[in-house]
């Protein structure tokens, strides 16, 4: 019964552990040509559904998140085939993307 109570504790301790420390702004891009993601240029990428996702790719990273209306709800708009990205999601970042 002790060996339990210790893995449990340390269980527990461990899983704590990663709610403690420094919390990182995640408004911030930290790659190699660092800046607020507002400067960034956004793109729009049509998923399978034929719903939209803003996408920004700076080069080295990437950033997506779905497209909602005001009550939260998917935006599916047909403003491309599904499975395609339009706008300048490429733009923003004197990175260079080979693909």
């Amino acid at each position: 019964m002790k060996i339990v109570k210790i893995v449990t504790l340390l269980v527990v301790t461990t899983s704590l552990a990663g709610c403690l420390g420094e919390k990182a702004d995640k408004t911030v891009d930290r790659g190699f040509d660092s800046k607020h993601l507002s400067q960034l240029q956004a793109g729009i990428w049509v998923d399978p559904n034929g719903c939209d996702h803003w996408i920004i790719d700076d080069g080295v990273e990437g950033y997506l998140s779905q497209r909602l209306d005001d009550y939260g709800k998917p935006v599916c708009s047909g403003i491309a085939p599904p499975t395609t990205a339009v706008g300048g999601l490429k733009r923003g970042s004197a990175f260079p993307d080979p693909i």
